[in-house]
């Protein structure tokens, strides 16, 4: 049964710096794309940072490049999301979800993501 269970999520001022951790279960996670994904109130979710499991590419949101960094740790089958110089447009519930490797190529689109972990809320804020 495939899970993903995100963690690290809370409550940042602003220029500050948090890390989210997802933990996968149930499949074999080399054969993925894992990525980070978020949904603000009344917006649509969209992609923030997603990674090839097996060979490490990675693809980012151009309204997260140069402050957010994802990497993998396959051993530990968990992907990291380590975020800085927050602002409050980053304020979102943030999933990590999973896909097959072969559907999702270089997308980081919600839509093509089939498994989804529960989300952890991330606030930016004074």
């Amino acid at each position: 049964q495939t899970q993903l269970a995100e963690s690290g999520g809370g409550l940042v001022q602003p220029g500050g710096s948090l890390r989210l951790s997802c933990v996968a279960s149930g499949f074999t996670v080399d054969y993925y794309v894992i990525g980070w994904f978020r949904q603000a109130p009344g917006k649509e979710r969209e992609g923030v940072a997603c990674i090839h499991m097996y060979e490490g590419k990675t693809v980012y949101s151009d309204s997260v490049k140069g402050r957010f960094t994802i990497s993998r740790d396959n051993a530990k089958k968990t992907v990291y999301l380590q975020m800085d110089n927050l602002s409050p447009a980053d304020t979102a519930v943030y999933y990590c979800a999973a896909e097959l490797l072969y559907h999702a190529a270089d997308t980081c689109s919600a839509p093509i993501f089939e498994s989804w972990g529960q989300g952890t809320q991330v606030t930016v804020s004074s």
